[in-house]
Protein backbone atom coordinates (compact mmCIF):
# COMPACT_ATOMS: atom_id res chain seq x y z
CA UNK A 1 0.00 0.00 0.00
CA UNK A 2 1.10 3.48 -1.02
CA UNK A 3 2.68 5.58 1.66
CA UNK A 4 -0.20 8.28 1.85
CA UNK A 5 1.23 12.06 0.94
CA UNK A 6 2.46 14.40 3.91
CA UNK A 7 -0.10 17.11 2.49
CA UNK A 8 -3.11 16.68 0.81
CA UNK A 9 -4.77 19.90 -0.61
CA UNK A 10 -8.04 19.30 -2.82
CA UNK A 11 -10.38 21.83 -4.28
CA UNK A 12 -9.82 24.40 -1.08
CA UNK A 13 -11.72 27.04 -0.66
CA UNK A 14 -11.83 29.62 2.17
CA UNK A 15 -13.63 32.63 3.53
CA UNK A 16 -14.02 34.49 6.84
CA UNK A 17 -17.23 33.81 8.35
CA UNK A 18 -18.11 37.55 8.18
CA UNK A 19 -17.01 37.91 4.68
CA UNK A 20 -18.42 36.92 1.59
CA UNK A 21 -15.25 37.41 -0.11
CA UNK A 22 -12.79 33.70 -0.47
CA UNK A 23 -9.22 34.49 -0.16
CA UNK A 24 -8.18 30.35 -1.58
CA UNK A 25 -10.35 29.16 -4.42
CA UNK A 26 -9.90 26.04 -5.38
CA UNK A 27 -6.90 25.47 -4.69
CA UNK A 28 -5.15 21.56 -4.72
CA UNK A 29 -2.05 20.10 -4.80
CA UNK A 30 -0.22 17.28 -2.87
CA UNK A 31 3.55 17.39 -0.90
CA UNK A 32 5.01 14.29 -0.72
CA UNK A 33 6.87 12.96 2.99
CA UNK A 34 10.62 14.40 2.31
CA UNK A 35 9.79 16.95 -0.55
CA UNK A 36 10.88 20.16 0.39
CA UNK A 37 8.46 23.36 -1.41
CA UNK A 38 8.00 26.89 -2.07
CA UNK A 39 5.06 28.63 -2.49
CA UNK A 40 5.32 31.86 -3.67
CA UNK A 41 2.85 34.85 -4.46
CA UNK A 42 2.53 38.40 -4.37
CA UNK A 43 1.06 40.26 -0.60
CA UNK A 44 -2.34 39.03 -0.54
CA UNK A 45 -2.21 36.17 -2.80
CA UNK A 46 -3.51 33.60 -0.10
CA UNK A 47 -0.03 31.78 1.10
CA UNK A 48 -0.19 32.38 4.82
CA UNK A 49 -4.20 31.88 4.90
CA UNK A 50 -3.28 28.47 3.15
CA UNK A 51 -0.31 27.26 5.16
CA UNK A 52 -2.51 27.52 8.39
CA UNK A 53 -4.50 25.09 7.11
CA UNK A 54 -1.68 22.89 7.54
CA UNK A 55 -1.96 22.71 11.27
CA UNK A 56 -5.49 23.49 11.82
CA UNK A 57 -5.58 27.40 12.42
CA UNK A 58 -7.82 27.54 9.92
CA UNK A 59 -10.53 25.25 8.64
CA UNK A 60 -11.67 25.06 5.14
CA UNK A 61 -14.75 26.77 4.15
CA UNK A 62 -15.49 24.21 0.95
CA UNK A 63 -12.88 21.24 0.24
CA UNK A 64 -10.06 19.46 2.58
CA UNK A 65 -6.66 19.62 3.69
CA UNK A 66 -5.60 16.01 4.85
CA UNK A 67 -2.15 15.94 6.50
CA UNK A 68 -0.96 11.76 6.14
CA UNK A 69 -4.68 10.72 5.16
CA UNK A 70 -6.18 12.52 8.26
CA UNK A 71 -8.31 15.20 7.70
CA UNK A 72 -7.64 18.48 9.27
CA UNK A 73 -11.50 18.89 10.05
CA UNK A 74 -11.62 16.38 12.62
CA UNK A 75 -8.51 17.37 14.74
CA UNK A 76 -7.83 20.07 17.48
CA UNK A 77 -5.23 22.07 16.49
CA UNK A 78 -3.15 20.80 19.03
CA UNK A 79 -3.03 17.39 17.56
CA UNK A 80 -2.45 18.83 14.17
CA UNK A 81 0.70 20.79 15.58
CA UNK A 82 2.02 17.73 17.08
CA UNK A 83 2.59 16.58 12.93
CA UNK A 84 2.79 19.51 11.77
CA UNK A 85 5.20 22.75 13.56
CA UNK A 86 4.66 26.11 12.12
CA UNK A 87 7.33 29.26 12.16
CA UNK A 88 5.87 32.88 11.77
CA UNK A 89 7.39 35.04 9.62
CA UNK A 90 8.05 37.22 12.72
CA UNK A 91 10.03 35.04 15.58
CA UNK A 92 9.48 37.68 18.62
CA UNK A 93 5.22 36.11 17.73
CA UNK A 94 5.72 33.05 18.91
CA UNK A 95 8.84 33.34 21.73
CA UNK A 96 6.72 32.94 25.21
CA UNK A 97 9.85 32.50 27.86
CA UNK A 98 12.95 34.10 29.37
CA UNK A 99 15.58 32.23 28.30
CA UNK A 100 16.62 30.68 25.06
CA UNK A 101 17.05 27.26 27.10
CA UNK A 102 13.16 27.45 28.56
CA UNK A 103 11.83 28.28 25.13
CA UNK A 104 13.10 25.54 23.36
CA UNK A 105 11.72 23.49 26.29
CA UNK A 106 8.23 25.05 26.59
CA UNK A 107 6.67 23.21 23.80
CA UNK A 108 8.12 19.98 25.26
CA UNK A 109 6.03 20.75 28.30
CA UNK A 110 2.62 21.32 26.46
CA UNK A 111 3.16 17.90 24.88
CA UNK A 112 3.97 16.27 27.99
CA UNK A 113 7.33 15.16 27.54
CA UNK A 114 9.53 13.72 30.71
CA UNK A 115 11.75 16.21 32.25
CA UNK A 116 14.29 13.64 31.40
CA UNK A 117 13.54 13.86 27.78
CA UNK A 118 12.87 17.74 27.90
CA UNK A 119 16.76 17.94 29.14
CA UNK A 120 18.09 15.81 26.52
CA UNK A 121 16.22 17.53 22.92
CA UNK A 122 16.84 20.68 24.92
CA UNK A 123 20.66 19.72 24.94
CA UNK A 124 20.50 18.42 21.37
CA UNK A 125 18.04 21.20 19.86
CA UNK A 126 20.94 24.37 21.48
CA UNK A 127 23.67 22.31 19.63
CA UNK A 128 22.46 21.23 16.67
CA UNK A 129 21.30 24.80 15.99
CA UNK A 130 24.20 26.60 17.15
CA UNK A 131 22.77 28.37 20.37
CA UNK A 132 24.07 26.57 23.23
CA UNK A 133 26.42 29.89 23.77
CA UNK A 134 22.90 31.15 24.71
CA UNK A 135 21.07 29.20 27.09
CA UNK A 136 20.63 31.54 29.44
CA UNK A 137 19.68 34.62 27.16
CA UNK A 138 16.38 36.13 26.53
CA UNK A 139 15.22 35.28 23.27
CA UNK A 140 14.89 38.73 22.17
CA UNK A 141 18.01 39.98 22.62
CA UNK A 142 19.34 37.65 19.99
CA UNK A 143 20.33 38.21 16.55
CA UNK A 144 17.82 38.25 13.92
CA UNK A 145 19.34 35.22 12.53
CA UNK A 146 19.41 33.33 15.99
CA UNK A 147 15.70 34.14 16.58
CA UNK A 148 15.12 32.79 13.57
CA UNK A 149 16.94 29.33 14.49
CA UNK A 150 15.52 29.24 18.15
CA UNK A 151 12.25 29.74 16.25
CA UNK A 152 12.66 26.63 14.26
CA UNK A 153 14.63 24.51 17.14
CA UNK A 154 11.34 25.59 19.16
CA UNK A 155 9.27 23.72 16.53
CA UNK A 156 11.51 20.76 15.52
CA UNK A 157 12.46 20.05 19.36
CA UNK A 158 8.81 17.90 19.34
CA UNK A 159 9.47 16.19 16.08
CA UNK A 160 7.05 17.27 13.81
CA UNK A 161 6.89 15.11 10.36
CA UNK A 162 6.64 18.93 8.11
CA UNK A 163 7.61 21.81 9.01
CA UNK A 164 6.49 25.02 7.59
CA UNK A 165 8.46 28.28 7.53
CA UNK A 166 6.60 31.59 6.72
CA UNK A 167 9.65 33.86 5.19
CA UNK A 168 12.30 32.54 6.38
CA UNK A 169 14.61 35.20 4.75
CA UNK A 170 13.22 38.30 5.85
CA UNK A 171 15.70 40.25 7.56
CA UNK A 172 18.34 37.85 7.33
CA UNK A 173 21.59 38.68 5.12
CA UNK A 174 23.01 36.77 2.56
CA UNK A 175 25.23 34.99 5.92
CA UNK A 176 22.44 33.69 7.71
CA UNK A 177 20.54 32.59 4.26
CA UNK A 178 23.70 30.38 3.52
CA UNK A 179 23.15 29.00 7.06
CA UNK A 180 19.33 28.49 6.52
CA UNK A 181 20.06 26.92 3.34
CA UNK A 182 22.03 24.28 5.02
CA UNK A 183 19.60 24.21 8.19
CA UNK A 184 16.66 22.81 5.76
CA UNK A 185 18.75 20.29 4.23
CA UNK A 186 19.70 18.87 7.00
CA UNK A 187 15.99 18.49 7.92
CA UNK A 188 15.00 16.86 4.73
CA UNK A 189 17.84 15.10 5.47
CA UNK A 190 16.21 13.28 8.74
CA UNK A 191 13.12 12.54 6.77
CA UNK A 192 11.09 15.42 7.17
CA UNK A 193 8.71 17.71 4.59
CA UNK A 194 9.96 21.41 4.27
CA UNK A 195 7.33 23.65 3.15
CA UNK A 196 8.14 27.60 2.67
CA UNK A 197 6.63 30.32 1.86
CA UNK A 198 8.81 33.51 0.46
CA UNK A 199 8.96 36.21 -1.17
CA UNK A 200 12.75 35.95 -1.97
CA UNK A 201 13.16 34.18 -5.88
CA UNK A 202 16.91 34.11 -4.95
CA UNK A 203 16.59 31.50 -1.90
CA UNK A 204 13.52 30.23 -3.83
CA UNK A 205 16.03 29.44 -6.97
CA UNK A 206 18.82 28.09 -5.21
CA UNK A 207 17.17 25.90 -2.49
CA UNK A 208 14.15 24.09 -4.25
CA UNK A 209 13.45 21.95 -6.98
CA UNK A 210 9.18 22.27 -6.92
CA UNK A 211 7.29 25.58 -6.76
CA UNK A 212 3.94 26.80 -5.94
CA UNK A 213 2.54 29.56 -7.42
CA UNK A 214 -0.69 31.63 -5.95
CA UNK A 215 -2.46 34.48 -7.67
CA UNK A 216 -5.51 35.71 -5.60
CA UNK A 217 -6.15 32.70 -3.71
CA UNK A 218 -5.68 30.34 -6.74
CA UNK A 219 -2.87 28.14 -8.02
CA UNK A 220 -1.43 29.11 -11.28
CA UNK A 221 1.55 27.08 -11.71
CA UNK A 222 3.15 23.69 -10.34
CA UNK A 223 6.27 22.75 -11.12
CA UNK A 224 10.30 22.24 -11.48
CA UNK A 225 11.66 25.47 -10.09
CA UNK A 226 13.56 26.43 -13.70
CA UNK A 227 10.05 26.32 -15.30
CA UNK A 228 8.31 28.37 -13.36
CA UNK A 229 10.79 31.14 -12.22
CA UNK A 230 11.46 31.61 -16.04
CA UNK A 231 8.28 31.65 -17.42
CA UNK A 232 7.36 35.29 -17.88
CA UNK A 233 3.97 34.67 -18.30
CA UNK A 234 3.52 33.08 -14.71
CA UNK A 235 5.55 35.55 -13.60
CA UNK A 236 3.61 38.56 -14.49
CA UNK A 237 0.47 37.22 -13.90
CA UNK A 238 1.36 36.68 -10.20
CA UNK A 239 3.62 39.77 -10.23
CA UNK A 240 6.36 38.40 -9.35
CA UNK A 241 10.31 39.12 -10.73
CA UNK A 242 12.56 36.32 -11.44
CA UNK A 243 15.62 35.93 -10.07
CA UNK A 244 18.63 37.89 -10.23
CA UNK A 245 21.10 35.39 -12.32
CA UNK A 246 17.81 34.51 -14.36
CA UNK A 247 17.56 38.52 -15.45
CA UNK A 248 21.44 38.24 -16.00
CA UNK A 249 20.49 35.17 -18.44
CA UNK A 250 17.92 37.41 -20.06
CA UNK A 251 20.12 39.88 -20.75
CA UNK A 252 22.68 37.73 -22.10
CA UNK A 253 20.84 35.80 -24.02
CA UNK A 254 21.89 36.98 -27.38
CA UNK A 255 24.67 36.44 -27.09
CA UNK A 256 23.83 32.56 -26.61
CA UNK A 257 23.54 32.01 -22.67
CA UNK A 258 20.35 29.95 -22.43
CA UNK A 259 17.41 31.76 -20.54
CA UNK A 260 16.10 28.78 -18.29
CA UNK A 261 19.05 29.65 -15.93
CA UNK A 262 17.94 30.27 -12.31
CA UNK A 263 21.17 29.40 -10.09
CA UNK A 264 24.01 30.78 -9.66
CA UNK A 265 26.41 28.14 -10.04
CA UNK A 266 24.95 27.38 -13.69
CA UNK A 267 25.49 30.16 -14.92
CA UNK A 268 29.18 30.31 -14.36
CA UNK A 269 29.03 27.40 -16.04
CA UNK A 270 27.50 28.36 -18.59
CA UNK A 271 29.38 31.63 -19.38
CA UNK A 272 32.72 29.59 -19.24
CA UNK A 273 31.48 27.28 -21.48
CA UNK A 274 30.17 30.11 -23.59
CA UNK A 275 34.07 31.77 -23.75
CA UNK A 276 35.59 28.95 -24.38
CA UNK A 277 33.84 28.45 -27.08
CA UNK A 278 34.91 31.81 -28.39
CA UNK A 279 38.22 32.03 -27.87
CA UNK A 280 40.58 31.54 -30.09
CA UNK A 281 42.10 27.92 -31.20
Amino acid sequence: MPEPDAIQVKDLYFRYEDSDTYILKGVSFSIERGEKVAIVGENGAGKTTLIKHFNGLLKPTKGSVRIFSIDTKTKTVAELSRRVGLVFQNPDHQFFEETVEKEIEFALKNFNFDESERKRIVSEMLRFFELEKYRDRSPFLLSGGEKKRLAIASVLCYNPDILVLDEPTVGQDPIQKEKLSVLLDKIVSMGKTVVVVSHDMDFVAENFSRVIVLSKGVVIADGKTENVLTNESILNKARLLPPQVTLCAWSLSNIGLRRDIIRVDDIVEEILLLLQRCAPC
